[in-house]
């Protein structure tokens, strides 16, 4: 197992969304209290910036919330319609539904585990809800919402071609799409030219490795202990990898820029 998620961005996209969800039904099973609600690498400034404020009880998951900040902070949610696709535990979908006050909040996600999970552990926050559904094909009338949120995510897809076209159709006028995610550097040209031949236009591209990877060093001991008290032991290497705690695989490829994370946003 440890070898196939190391080599999991390299893996052939057919065989991705099956490791993904099967990863999902893992982490729901290992962690029903809901102590993992987010799933992303994070970001941290690098300019020493104020700290972003938080609740007390959102303190613990500072580093990711931060890469969801970074995502819509530029944008007014407030009272608009807003559609995550791949939502993963609902952790960024509860942040933004709370701290931003959008209208309503949908998150979509393939794993119906996942789903359960989210419609259980947020049920008390106004306005958010999450359905089960594929990021291809997706369930909702055109011109429904006014953004749409997708963090870590897109990478997985086996048609970005199809989500892409998918998010179009169904954004208002002058909607936006909120992308993050990690790519190769062989691969970011054709990443874009998929969003453009969907009919958007890119209005901000913003690499974010450096950010990515100093979250990760400020988080790694919290996801590692997290994984040793949660996960049997003959998954907490693999587990590790896939949190890119210091020292993995997946740490080394974001710090010396075998994979390249940018944030996008992009209109339609």
């Amino acid at each position: 197992m440890l070898e196939i998620v190391e080599k999991y961005a390299e893996l052939p996209k057919p065989l991705r969304k099956p490791l993904w969800q099967w990863w999902h039904k893992r982490m729901n099973k290992y962690d029903s209290g809901n102590i993992a609600n987010f799933l992303n690498y994070g970001y941290e400034s690098l300019n020493g910036s104020p700290q972003l404020q938080l609740l007390k009880e959102d303190e613990t998951d500072r580093y990711c919330i931060q890469l969801y900040d970074h995502v819509v902070n530029s944008v007014d949610l407030k009272s608009k319609d807003v559609l995550e696709v791949g939502a993963g535990r609902g952790g960024g979908a509860s942040y933004i539904t709370r701290y931003f006050k959008p209208k309503t909040y949908t998150g979509l996600d393939i794993s119906k585990s996942s789903i359960e999970f989210c419609n259980n552990h947020y049920k008390n926050v106004s306005g958010l809800k999450f359905i089960a559904g594929n990021a291809e094909k997706l369930p909702f009338a055109n011109h429904s919402f006014d953004y749409v949120v997708n963090v870590e995510s897109a990478r997985c897809y086996n048609d970005q071609k199809s989500f892409f076209s998918e998010v179009f159709r169904v954004l208002k006028p002058e909607g936006k799409l909120l992308l993050a995610d990690m790519l190769y550097p062989s691969e970011i040209e054709n990443f874009k030219a998929k969003i453009i031949e969907a009919g958007f236009r890119i209005t901000k591209e913003t690499e974010i490795s450096q950010n990515v990877v100093l979250a990760l060093e400020k988080d790694s001991e919290r996801r590692e202990n997290l994984i040793d008290g949660k996960i049997p032991r003959y998954l907490q290497n693999s587990f590790k990898v896939f949190a890119g705690t210091i020292g993995t695989s997946r740490y080394n490829n974001f710090a010396t820029g075998v994979f390249q994370y940018f944030s996008f946003i992009i209109e339609k």
